[in-house]
């Protein structure tokens, strides 16, 4: 193989996927066989076999037990508003950042005491295995799950407050900033850091998508006094959603 060339089952997949974004193979088509591909590309199984594992891991087809390799139709991507930091309202940020798109977005949650794993604990600065209270949400537009979030607040902070429950008393649902002001604790910065990996089996299994599908995952970080109060892990399907940020300018 000379400097640049790809290799065979690189070159099979591509010519598979130009097939199938140009519509020649459309959504529901099967794929051709593992034997087709050989006799077509004039290649090996293993070529052929390599070649049908690139277009699983990008999501392009999926496999039917018994039946063979499909097509599947691609979702058009949808906006997941991301609009700031409100305050003062008596709805959830989740809905705020959605108002604007007409989304009917309802949830999930849980909470429960625990102690912070390490990678939470430096997040938050504090010690691996201090307590924090975790609260895990699926977030729904019209019924289906668009989004997932964890969340790790320090009981150091609000523990033994009407707040240490973020979904329960009478703040409950009203966000991480109004909720932290009603025990004088004033929110005055946030850190997010957006990246991608491959989605996690459990978290797959929610959002709906075939094994292996990337997930956007935003770390997100709110501070009081240079002090972390919360942090939270949002993760979002990379090939249904697009996140839109407004930022003002100051």
């Amino acid at each position: 193989m000379t400097f640049g060339e790809q290799p065979a089952y690189l070159r099979v997949a591509g010519d598979l996927r130009r097939k199938i974004v140009d519509g020649s193979l459309p959504p529901h088509a099967r794929l051709p066989s593992q034997a087709r591909i050989r006799e077509e590309y004039g290649v090996s199984d293993t070529v052929a076999l390599e070649a049908r594992k690139v277009l699983m891991a990008e999501g392009l087809v999926e496999g039917r037990s018994g039946s063979g390799t499909y097509v599947r139709e691609q979702p058009v991507p949808r906006r997941v508003a991301r609009a700031g930091y409100r305050t003062g309202g008596t709805s959830t940020p989740f809905r705020q950042e959605q108002a604007d798109a007409g989304a009917r977005g309802t949830w999930e949650s849980s909470s429960e005491q625990t102690g912070a794993p390490a990678e939470i604990a430096k997040r938050l600065g504090i010690e691996p295995g201090e307590r924090v209270m975790r609260t895990r949400y699926v977030f729904r537009d019209a019924g289906e799950a668009m989004m997932l979030s964890t969340s790790w607040e320090p009981l150091a902070v609000t523990g033994r407050t009407p707040v240490m429950l973020p979904e329960e008393g009478p703040l409950g649902g009203s966000g991480v900033v109004d909720r932290m002001a009603a025990i004088d604790v004033v929110v005055d910065n946030v850190v997010e850091e957006v990246g991608a990996r491959p989605g996690l089996a459990e978290e797959i299994m929610l959002l709906g998508g075939v094994p292996g599908h990337v997930v956007l995952v935003i770390g997100r970080t709110y501070f009081a006094s240079g002090r972390a109060v919360e942090t939270a892990d949002v993760v979002v399907p990379a090939d249904r959603y697009r996140l839109a940020y407004h930022l003002p300018v100051r």
